[in-house]
């Protein structure tokens, strides 16, 4: 017999809204006689400090982020299980009598289990009262100024119902304080924590042309490669209202991250740990095609902050990241995790308002701010409403371990503790910190495609050691496993349907078979095929006495293919009748059968590819090239059509090419150097390019020629006065030479080479001089070798 409502009420006020709500016309019990009101002033049972059943947000945020959405679950421990629930949002202090009073938006996942309150839209309910032990929602929260949110849910689990204000079923989220226009909050207290603690910082990036597709770039989209440290209060990578340094200009303006791990370098004892992760291109990839770069890091009493930035690009100067994130808490312990949803900010060193705008620098260089809806109509985030940007990345950090003696002997959950110690026991054999790594590679194909034992392998590439005394552990790790969809895990990642009701039995009179079916809702990620069974059969009896007018039919034959390709359809099957009724009266068993089939659902199948081939070689023997690697599309075609990629390429690099010198033509020959007698002339040609890695060396850059014009004519006069003045020389050479030659053993000397002449040319190749003069002379056939000297050298090749 079916229960009435008002029985129901009987039990609890709030049992009848619970559970009973479906039945209660709308016009009799609607929202604005006050029903989510009573549902919320209702009392059940409750159950101080027992934590029988749970109501958790993803990452577990104090404060929410306006206008952010997160994954609200509610859970029960086993072996309990609950039949009903609702769940409520109130703004704090308030008592649901008016719209105003709800925060933020349920929206329902999956309509199987959830729907909304027939009279009482903002709440969230079941879909049907059955045994569950875990339902999911999603909450978009409130937009700013909405203050703090009590998220509060019920439990009904048989005719008991469990409604707690306070304890494991309410959650209290305060509004994330905005930083525009702020500078990062400094941490007011000192760390009080002992020991380590180690953390993994995973990226997932949202940034994509389905959520953001205003304008959305759709070559050369990606992240820049993630660069940061852990560090003490005393030193700051970035920070709202400060100004950017060279190297945070030039991974916002360039996803260049050099110039930045330098100066974090730079820091010495102030930074722990360097935070590096590659780049990804294109920006966005589902989980299962690539995985979420992530890196480790770990955390003291003194460096107990965490900061860290990349690039989206392309993009002017715009970044995401965390400013001095502080993982030491009150309690004198480590934070478990961190969960934050990040939208972009402006590094004020590029004016640009699109993604693709021409660099325009920003002069004078304006403070980093947060990127608002408001900036630009330009703007690919522009909302002429004001709204919050749409974050383009979710950052999670997660301790991962915690090493020496710690402060807070009481453990923040019995879980952490497992984690904590299981984490211990894998790190005792840590890599030496003089080893560097790069991070281990994605686990290949299990050796084994049946459920036989294989193995799996990863690996990372040792890029450094530091001290060669201290020997670097493996770069290879292996692990147990078997084919796809042997392992109950592997199982267990297919979602399935419910059974479908049993189909009649196969038979009008006796022993018979009925069967039942259910489908394959979601394939694991994977790409393996589900190994849980879709069909069930059992026998059924009919009629244990058939009687003389039953008739005997045969079998059923085979079920028609189903009318549809994909979703809800119908399919027919017969039979005969092999031996009428014996009174001669006329057959009553059903000889057609017409039910309803269900195939996968319309354009969700989600692709079954093969996993990627290897990378194929570098296009080119040196320098930058490309390199591609492909996979196959495993299931068929007419399950609906496939968007995932099947062919991926990046850029690969090979030692540099050797690059020869260059040199450009000759210049002009230049005029003598003497306007009689004998000189000389030379060219120039300058160094376009230097010989770099390997390659040929420079050829000469200034030739010289002699030339030769008429006599000198060594002036005029008579015959006897050029005699006199020839004997006067020649009598002056003789007194000098015999001078020296008295003087000293070697009958010259010279001065020191001058200085070099001023160039010729400022540009475009000129020519400088400078000489060395003899400081006696004397007339003697023997020492006629004692002559001025003088050199010649280009200067100024460099082009004009």
């Amino acid at each position: 017999s079916r229960e009435s409502p008002i029985s129901r009420c009987l039990v609890s006020t709030f049992a009848c809204g619970a559970v009973a709500f479906t039945e209660e016309p709308a016009d009799k019990a609607s929202k604005s006689d006050g029903y989510c009101s009573r549902i919320l002033r209702a009392q059940g049972t409750r159950r101080e400090g027992y934590n029988e059943f749970r109501l958790r947000v993803e990452g577990e945020p104090e404060n929410y982020q306006p206008g952010s959405t997160y994954r609200v679950t509610l859970s029960a421990s086993s072996p309990s299980y609950f039949r009903g629930f609702t769940l409520i949002a109130l703004r704090e202090g308030k008592d649901g009598e008016r719209d105003e009073d709800y925060a933020g938006n349920f929206q329902i996942i999956d309509e199987e289990d959830t729907q909304f309150m027939t009279n009482c839209p903002p709440a969230v309910t079941e879909s049907t009262p059955r045994r569950r032990t875990r339902i999911q929602v999603f909450w978009t929260a409130p937009p700013t100024g909405s203050g703090c949110v009590i998220l509060k849910a019920s439990i009904v689990q048989k005719r008991i119902i469990y409604f707690q204000d306070e304890g494991s079923l309410t959650k209290r989220m305060c509004e994330k304080e905005s930083p525009l226009g702020e500078a990062t909050e400094k941490p007011i207290l000192e760390c009080c924590a002992c020991g380590t603690a180690k953390y993994r910082l995973t990226f997932y990036g949202n940034w994509s042309e389905k959520v953001h597709p205003k304008d959305y770039p759709r070559r050369a989209n990606h992240w820049s490669a993630i660069i940061g440290a852990s560090h003490s209060k005393n030193y700051v990578l970035w920070e709202y209202g400060g100004y950017s340094s060279e190297g945070v200009k030039q991974v916002a303006e360039l996803g260049s991250p050099v110039k930045m791990e330098e100066e974090i370098r730079q820091k010495g004892d102030e930074v722990l740990t360097v935070i590096k992760a590659k780049a990804q291109w294109p920006a966005w990839q589902p989980l299962n095609v690539r995985a979420a770069p992530s890196a480790e890091f770990s955390v003291d009493r003194t460096r107990h902050l965490m900061s860290f930035l990349t690039m989206l690009g392309p993009s002017p100067d715009w970044n995401v990241g965390l400013s001095a994130e502080d993982l030491c808490t009150k309690e004198c312990g480590w934070v478990q995790k961190v969960v934050q949803d990040m939208i972009p900010w402006d590094a004020g060193t590029d004016s640009g308002v699109t993604y693709e705008s021409p660099n325009k620098p920003t002069m004078p260089q304006e403070k980093i701010r947060p990127l608002t809806s408001l900036d630009h109509p330009q703007s690919p985030f522009y909302d002429p409403e004001g709204g919050p940007i749409t974050p383009v990345a979710r950052v999670m950090v997660e301790r991962i371990a915690r090493k020496g003696e710690q402060c807070n002997i009481v453990p923040d959950n019995v879980d952490d503790i497992v984690a904590d110690i299981a984490q211990e026991e894998k790190e005792e054999d840590d890599t030496p910190e003089t080893c560097i790594y790069s991070n281990w590679s994605p686990w290949s194909a299990c050796s084994s495609s049946t459920c036989e034992k294989g193995k799996r392998m990863r690996q990372r590439m040792l890029k450094a050691q530091l001290d060669l005394s201290v020997p670097c552990p493996h770069t290879q790790d292996f692990e147990p496993c078997m084919g796809p969809g042997c392992s109950d895990e592997d199982a267990s990642t297919c979602m399935m349907s419910e059974w479908i009701t049993w189909s009649p039995c196969s038979v009008s009179c006796g022993m018979g078979m009925r069967s039942r079916e259910r489908y394959v809702k979601q394939f694991p990620e994977d790409g393996s095929i589900c190994t849980l069974p879709t069909e069930e059969t059992e026998k059924c009896v009919v009629n244990d006495d058939c009687s003389p007018s039953s008739c005997l039919v045969t079998e059923w034959g085979e079920w028609d293919a189903c009318s549809a390709t994909c979703g809800l359809g119908m399919k027919r099957r017969e039979r005969m009748v092999k031996m009428p009724p014996s009174d001669g009266s006329v057959c009553g068993a059903e000889l057609a059968e017409v039910e309803k089939c269900m195939m996968p659902e319309c354009h969700t199948i989600p692709c079954m590819l093969s996993p990627w081939s290897d990378w194929s070689d570098c296009s080119v023997t040196c320098g930058k090239g490309m390199r591609t690697r492909q996979r196959m599309l495993k299931s068929p075609v007419e399950l609906g059509e496939c968007t995932e990629e099947l062919e991926q390429v990046e850029k690969c690099m090979l030692p540099e090419c050797p690059m020869d010198c260059m040199v450009s033509e000759w210049s002009e020959w230049s005029e003598c150097n003497k306007s009689c007698g004998k000189g000389h002339m030379i060219r120039t040609r300058m160094v376009k390019l230097e010989p770099q890695f390997g390659g040929d060396p420079c050829p000469e850059t200034v030739q010289r020629k002699k030339c030769k014009i008429r006599k000198c004519n060594r002036g005029l006069g008579t015959s006897d006065e050029r005699k006199r003045r020839k004997e006067a020389r020649e009598k002056r050479r003789s007194k000098q030479n015999r001078d020296e030659w008295t003087g000293d053993s070697w009958p010259h000397s010279m001065r020191p080479w001058s200085a070099w002449t001023d160039c010729t040319k400022l540009c475009g190749g000129g020519i400088q001089e400078r000489f060395m003069t003899v400081k006696k002379r004397f007339k003697n056939v023997q020492f006629s070798s004692c002559k001025d000297r003088k050199e010649i050298r280009a200067c100024n090749v460099h082009p004009c």
